[in-house]
């Protein structure tokens, strides 16, 4: 069935920082080539770190110097902080001056291979704990009753920038993976390689709360789909287990992507807006947009067709 075409579509070359908007891209298993193909890592935590933990991150633009392609390899970046200081991955001394920058001790790293298990592993003992464990069905069964009090459910409300009296994030529904692991291995993703929003989710949350700025920028989606004028809702959280048809590029549907405080932080042309995230938790259901894998790699163009089977 035919729902939309594709509006934007978007890659982010550092993890958190503003994307580029593309025109067209070839999409292989892990998503558009070099999507989120550098991250910063926080030197006190020694963790991959983001825009929740550093805000300012949220403020700044990033872009390739040459076209990525779907090799291993993901070429230099340039950064643009909100003061205009522009900064490149290749420079001897960018630690140190991101570090100066953002106000605390971080580096830069290009995405490592998967095998690298000790730079992506979690440090919290607990994270690492329930990660091995939840491979076992009956102890992913079990994960919602475990979170519900102790320090695991502290940590998760304050991870899910939730507030009081409202509800947690399942984790039960998230790839084993990453409640080990700081993100899939060999990528900076948060889940899978594609993230999918609709423009009929983005009209319906504006008309829940016409007083907040409902940019697509905070979201953050790979392909923002335009969908057709009779389409109503959050129409893309009912795809998990689906197959859509963006172009060239077949991908599954996964699971309903969840949200944290990223999405109200302050971004640019953008004010900080916590009502954001408190309307997507109480009329959304704590999710916006959905998460893919790829299932045929191809070409996707603005203005392609989108089919859902």
């Amino acid at each position: 069935m035919q729902i939309g075409t594709v509006k934007q579509i978007w890659r982010y070359a550092v993890k958190s920082m503003a994307g580029e908007q593309l025109e067209s891209c070839t999409v292989g298993t892990l998503g558009i080539p070099a999507d989120r193909g550098w991250a910063i890592r926080d030197e006190t935590t020694g963790e991959i770190t983001n825009g929740k933990h550093i805000p300012l991150l949220m403020q700044c633009e990033a872009r390739y110097r040459e076209s990525p392609n779907n090799g291993d390899g993901v070429p230099h970046v340039v950064m643009r902080f909100p003061d205009g200081v522009e900064l490149t991955s290749d420079l001897p001394d960018v630690n140190a001056r991101l570090s100066e920058l953002l106000g605390r001790s971080v580096s830069l790293w290009p995405r490592q291979p998967a095998t690298n298990l000790d730079f992506y592993r979690r440090k919290s003992k607990l994270a690492r704990a329930f990660g091995k464990l939840a491979r076992f069905r009956a102890f992913r069964a079990a994960i919602p009753t475990l979170t519900s009090f102790g320090k695991a459910h502290e940590d998760l409300r304050e991870a899910f920038s939730r507030e009081p009296g409202e509800p947690i994030p399942d984790l039960s529904t998230l790839p084993p993976e990453i409640l080990e692991f700081s993100s899939p291995l060999g990528t900076f993703f948060d889940a899978f390689p594609i993230h999918v929003l609709t423009t009929s989710s983005l009209e319906m949350m504006k008309q829940t709360n016409p007083a907040a700025t409902w940019d697509v920028r905070r979201f953050r989606p790979n392909f923002l789909i335009e969908t057709e004028p009779q389409i109503k809702g959050l129409i893309e959280e009912g795809w998990a287990e689906k197959k859509v048809r963006i172009g060239g590029l077949e991908i599954r549907c996964e699971i309903p992507t969840v949200r944290c405080g990223m999405t109200m932080q302050a971004q640019k042309n953008l004010p900080k807006d916590p009502s954001i995230l408190r309307s997507i938790v109480k009329d959304a259901r704590q999710n916006f947009g959905i998460y893919a894998s790829v299932v045929t790699a191809g070409e996707v163009r603005a203005g392609d067709v989108v089919e859902v089977d």
